[in-house]
């Protein structure tokens, strides 16, 4: 059962984070999870439907989520910084996560510009699970990105008009080891009406690794 959420304040790097909390009433794994959402230049945040969709699919699974707004997003302090303060903002949230849960190990999860975020995190820290969503394949070197010794997920709609699908299947194709792929045909990059079989894709994923 997932309990209210509970909207909660996180020190971060450039100041207070604007956080959601969704926690579950019987935690069934070891683990947390911290959900970046897309891009904060072009109306992204935390309760974007698709972050808010990972985040209950973990739920439903018995990870406890925390959602967060990046800095200059809502009421968290701070300015856009292309990404690498937004890493940063992520680690601080994950750092508030394992103190919340000690013990846990992390799940990092991300949509679009969050995506990218999510995959930068995950090379400093070591996830239990990595979920990229649509990963803004452009805002990251992708040829010196290390694959994360984790289970990782990488869904994708192939009508994508924001991230290139064809760029993002050549990229994980070219990756060893290869993350599980999920390709949606005739998905959009807001997986409009297809939101029930992105969380599919999630808990089966975390239930298989």
């Amino acid at each position: 059962m997932t309990l209210p959420i509970e909207r909660l304040p996180i020190a971060g790097p450039a100041g207070t984070l604007e956080a959601i909390l969704g926690d579950t009433e019987v935690a069934r794994g070891s683990s947390y999870a911290v959900v970046c959402h897309p891009h904060p230049l072009f109306g992204g945040t935390m309760d974007n439907k698709v972050v808010t969709t990972v985040a209950r699919a973990l739920n439903d699974n018995g990870i406890p989520t925390l959602r967060f707004n990046f800095r200059g997003v809502g009421a968290s302090a701070g300015i856009f910084d292309h990404g690498v303060g937004e890493t940063a903002d992520a680690d601080a949230v994950a750092s508030w996560g394992a103190q919340r849960w000690p013990g846990r190990t992390l799940v990092i999860a991300g949509f679009s510009f969050g995506a990218s975020v999510a995959l930068r995190l995950a090379q400093q820290r070591v996830p239990r699970h990595l979920i990229t969503i649509a990963p803004a394949i452009q805002l990251f070197e992708a040829s010196s990105t290390a694959v994360p010794p984790c289970p990782w997920l990488v869904v994708q709609g192939d009508a994508d008009d924001v991230v290139d699908p064809k760029a993002v299947i050549e990229w994980v194709n070219a990756l060893n080891p290869k993350p599980r792929l999920v390709v949606m045909p005739g998905a959009g990059h807001f997986f409009h009406g297809r939101l029930q079989q992105l969380r599919d894709a999630v808990s089966d994923a975390i239930r298989g690794g």
